[in-house]
């Protein structure tokens, strides 16, 4: 992931990613429900919501 984290920076890269892990360090994260945006903003803002993206992250940590 290191390596991609390099290769990524200073560049604008879309990522479709349903293991929440992949996307932590992104600088925007947009959370799409039924084909609308249902929140956006970086992994800790999204977290303190406690809205859409929370509740995939509590998901994924308890399986």
């Amino acid at each position: 992931m290191n390596r991609l984290q390099t290769f990524f920076q200073g560049r604008t890269v879309v990522v479709v990613a349903h293991r929440l892990s992949t996307v932590r360090q992104a600088d925007q994260i947009i959370v799409i429900h039924q084909g609308r945006v249902a929140e956006q903003g970086d992994h800790a803002s999204l977290i303190a919501r406690q809205g859409a993206y929370y509740q995939l992250v509590k998901n994924q940590l308890e399986l």
